[in-house]
């Protein structure tokens, strides 16, 4: 049996198929009684509870963990979750681990939020368990969060200073690939795994996006002074977008490289990609 947590959003969900389609057994690690109802096995534990959290890995043959960015965005509070999270997992006595990572989790800082995946990585690496730190690039489901001025303007805002330079984005679906795979076949060491994927402009993709919606997109480039501002204004609270600011930063100076053990090739194209984004809409 595997615990995964997270498995109502992208990546622990496509973990949990992936295992079930393969006919493993799945524990669904959830923080809402009402959402564990719909899995044969769960455990209800929050990321702020170790001893909750150790109850739910207890007996798994490994478990797949994440580090949600949540309120008040700073770093007391997600290096706590990120302590609580390790401790869980040392107490569990589980032998494997998975940890949904980021391309720049290597630095310790000047990364913006990925310096919380950072302290993770480092505060699992001090437990005696099995570690694999799976770290992924852009998300190709990243669209979603410009799909409404998409539709409702016709605008595909970039935050960068060019629309034109081509970077890796994986789907989501193939980062729960790697890490059902990951956890039905545990390395003998502690490994860090970076995802290769398909490389696409900002503008490629708008351009795959209006054919989608039947509509030509105006690509709109944010200048990095101007990005705090209209992350604000589009309703993220200033902390946080200070340190989504940051990460655009990093990625735009090309801070963000992979620098793991091994690279594992995902294949999903953006096109398939936003077909699903828009049919969910």
């Amino acid at each position: 049996m595997y615990a995964i947590t997270g498995i109502t959003g992208h990546v622990g969900g496509a973990a949990a198929r992936t295992l079930l389609a393969a006919n493993e057994k799945v524990r669904a690690v959830v923080r809402d009684l009402d959402k564990g109802k719909q899995w044969a096995d769960f455990a209800v534990a929050d990321f702020t509870d170790r001893a909750a959290l150790a109850g739910a890995f207890t007996g798994a043959q490994g478990v797949f963990v994440l580090l949600p960015t949540v309120p008040p965005f700073t770093d007391e509070a997600h290096r706590s979750m990120a302590d609580t999270i390790a401790g869980a997992v040392a107490d569990s006595g589980v032998p494997h681990v998975v940890m949904l990572s980021s391309i720049g989790a290597d630095l310790a800082d000047g990364n913006g939020p990925i310096r919380w995946l950072h302290h993770l990585e480092e505060q699992l690496r001090g437990t005696r368990v099995t570690f694999t730190a799976i770290r992924a690039p852009h998300f190709q489901e990243k669209v979603e969060s410009v799909l409404d001025a998409a539709v409702g303007a016709g605008v595909f805002p970039v935050f960068a200073e060019s629309a034109d330079v081509a970077v890796p984005m994986v789907a989501t679906r193939d980062i729960g690939a790697a890490v059902a795979r990951a956890l039905t076949s545990p390395p003998s060491a502690s490994e860090v795994i970076d995802l290769d994927a398909p490389s696409y402009t900002e503008r490629e993709v708008a351009a795959a996006l209006g054919r989608l919606l039947g509509k030509e997109l105006n690509v709109i480039t944010i200048p990095r002074a101007g990005w705090h501002g209209a992350l604000t204004e589009a309703g993220l609270p200033p902390l946080l977008a200070t340190e989504i600011a940051a990460l655009y930063e990093a990625d735009e100076d090309g801070r963000l490289q992979p620098h793991g053990d091994r690279r594992e090739r995902c294949t999903t194209s953006i096109e398939e990609t936003l077909r699903d984004v828009v049919k969910i809409r």
